[in-house]
């Protein structure tokens, strides 16, 4: 059993995944922007606990961290939540779980959402102080982050997950891939031992794929750290 937050955990993608996983018989905090967003009180006697906070608004984001605090360092920390609305997609999609990764203690296992439209996305990371940060730019570099944290943090597994087009709200009815799977890949990489990479994957399906080439690069992940850096004011250690 092991202790894991799940953030956008409210619905969807989200919500599946803490879902599966407290049904394994895990400890799963889940996170939803407001308390109204979460149905019922600790999922019925699901979760282990509910935190709250806007992830849009990044001065919610310390607040977060001490909700989360309470509960002791996480075994794995998910981090589902995200938005395809510019202007906000930068800051929920990349700045927050970059802040959240930089301010709460390490877990053992770091997962990251992605998308397989990051491979159209933009290594001008302009955009990341501008505004103007499409879908596509956020999970490139979102990404990018989880392969920085794969390569510096030796005692934590960092992982990005594409979870396929999937026919979530986000998603749309129109979405091709299956729901079901949607987040089993997730499921998997936050509770077992026998992963292959064991860290620094790029995951669709339970199998790795070749990211957007610039996630592998030192000198973009170097970049794209110091621009958080100096977008949030808080430096990944």
């Amino acid at each position: 059993m092991v202790l894991i937050l799940v953030t956008g955990a409210s619905s969807g993608l989200g919500y599946t995944t803490a879902t599966a996983l407290a049904e394994e018989g895990h400890d799963v905090v889940v996170h939803a922007r407001t308390p109204a967003r979460v149905t019922a009180p600790a999922g019925g006697g699901r979760w282990a606990g509910v935190v709250t906070g806007d992830l849009a608004e990044t001065g919610e984001v310390p607040g977060l961290v001490r909700q989360t605090a309470a509960f002791g360092r996480f075994d794995t920390v998910i981090h589902n939540a995200g938005t395809m609305h510019t202007p906000e997609a930068a800051t929920v999609n990349v700045i927050a779980p970059y802040l959240l990764t930089a301010l709460m203690d390490k877990p053992s296992r770091l997962i990251y959402l992605s998308s397989s439209m990051h491979r159209g996305g933009s290594t001008s990371l302009a955009r990341l102080a501008d505004g103007t940060a499409s879908y596509s730019d956020s999970k490139l570099w979102v990404t990018t982050l989880a392969m920085a944290v794969a390569d510096r943090w030796e005692k934590t597994a960092a992982q990005a997950v594409d979870p396929g087009w999937v026919p979530t709200r986000m998603g749309g009815p129109g979405a091709t891939d299956d729901l079901a799977a949607g987040h089993q890949t997730q499921v998997w990489l936050a509770t077992h031992d026998d992963i292959t990479p064991p860290t620094g994957g790029y995951w669709y399906h339970q199998r790795t794929q070749d990211p957007h080439p610039a996630a592998r690069e030192p000198k973009f992940q170097d970049l794209l750290l110091h621009a958080l850096e100096e977008r949030t004011g808080v430096r990944l250690d």
